[in-house]
């Protein structure tokens, strides 16, 4: 299955939360907060065992915006590292350099931060990293090279910007613009969203 290239309000529609963070989609909740259609609101049938585990599967692809091929790789990768298939998955997925990026709350989509990162805009340890699946390791800095546009977007961000709301693994200096992995991310917050349970059981039918 190739990467979704639809209307992405509908699919939060469909699992009834911002899977995505875009502030604008939380608008669009307020006001349907029901799966789209041409009925309006009504009572969803009821998921097989197996619909629950595919959805719970295709939450988080969404969620990451990787292709089915992809998204697999990672999962068989996973269960090839010590430890719990399930934590080293998310682990996996958190780690991709447009994942830490986009953790930085500086960045309204994963779309545009995989723009920035394939057209030059993103730096680790000053070098250039062009690939957005890229791994970073821990005590690695991130920085930006941006465009004047960019810097703008930023300077708007950086007016309310506050070190509590970043992800606890993350610290983001707002003099230097730099971002530095601190740790490995914290699996539990993650599993609050995402019921990687369902997808390990997916994985191993």
């Amino acid at each position: 299955m190739a990467r979704y290239l639809g209307p992405k309000a509908k699919l939060c529609r469909r699992f009834g939360e911002n899977i995505f963070g875009n502030p604008k989609y939380d608008r669009i909740l307020k006001k349907r907060n029901y799966p789209a259609g041409d009925h309006g609101p009504k009572r969803g049938s009821r998921k097989s065992d197996y619909g629950i585990h595919l959805n719970a599967k295709q939450k988080c692809r969404y969620i990451y915006e990787l292709m089915e091929k992809q998204f697999k790789k990672y999962f068989e990768k996973a269960q090839n590292m010590p430890g719990d298939a399930g934590d080293n998955f998310l682990i996996l997925l958190e780690n991709r350099l447009d994942s830490v990026v986009f953790n930085s709350k500086l960045f309204n989509s994963r779309s545009e931060v995989r723009q920035l990162i394939t057209h030059g805009h993103v730096l680790v340890n000053d070098k250039k990293v062009d690939i957005p699946s890229y791994q970073v390791d821990l005590g690695d800095i991130i920085s930006f090279k941006l465009t004047g546009k960019q810097n703008n977007k930023i300077e708007e961000k950086l007016k309310n910007f506050k070190s509590e709301d970043l992800n606890s693994n993350l610290y983001f200096d707002p003099e230097k613009r730099t971002l530095k992995v601190l740790s490995l991310p914290n699996v539990d917050l993650l599993k609050d969203k995402i019921d990687v349970r369902l997808i390990v059981e997916y994985y191993s039918k």
